[in-house]
């Protein structure tokens, strides 16, 4: 099976050595995402909320890229500086993810490699056949 790294330009992508996505199959994981807005500063500084948005809008991007879609996300993981406000974070998923309902995590952390970022997300898929 060949394999599809997707970027979607951040600036830790090449000095940590990673992709946004990849893509084997049927398969797309997608790595850790924070909250970079498009000029890599932080979007919504102390909004974990709009933390949350920005990291899936992301993903979403990702996914697509790699030919998938959101109804394909079966799990994902939500990593929180600060577990109080998990609904914050919850609020955001559920906006994306309500009827899909994919498997989730929510796990506090002591921090993140920016301190800015309050949220990161992750997010693993299985593309089906879309025309089905």
């Amino acid at each position: 099976m060949s394999r599809q790294n997707i970027s979607s330009g951040s600036p830790y992508e090449r000095p940590i050595g990673f992709s946004r996505a990849v893509r084997i199959g049927d398969r797309i994981a997608v790595s850790g995402t924070a909250p970079i807005d498009a000029d890599g500063t932080t979007a919504h500084p102390g909004d974990v909320y709009g933390q949350a948005l920005r990291c899936l809008d992301i993903i979403r991007e990702a996914i697509e890229k790699a030919g998938g879609r959101l109804e394909d996300v079966i799990r994902t993981r939500v990593y929180l500086t600060d577990a109080e406000r998990w609904q914050d974070a919850a609020s955001a998923h559920g906006k994306l993810f309500g009827d899909i309902r994919p498997a989730c995590t929510f796990v506090e952390v002591s921090r993140l490699i920016d301190p800015a970022w309050l949220v990161e997300i992750e997010a693993e898929c299985v593309v089906s056949d879309h025309d089905a």
